[in-house]
């Protein structure tokens, strides 16, 4: 479902690193990246960013657990 761009109007814009976009670091302006899982840290000046996406995928993310047997 897309939202239409309301979520940023309630929200306002989050600074986050986003793969599918250009992203300069908000501290020194350098665009190289090293990407983690969660976070993306600039290579110049170590300023981490929250990736958009990250983490919410994945094999065994969810796991069922299930009840203890009675001894």
């Amino acid at each position: 479902m897309y939202d239409f761009g309301i979520r940023n109007v309630l929200t306002g814009y989050r600074v986050a690193y986003r793969s599918q976009e250009r992203n300069y670091c908000p501290g020194c302006g350098g665009s190289h990246w090293m990407i983690g899982r969660l976070t993306a840290e600039c290579a110049y000046c170590a300023t981490a960013l929250p990736l958009i996406a990250g983490g919410s995928t994945g094999n065994g993310l969810i796991r069922r657990s299930e009840p203890a047997l009675a001894a």
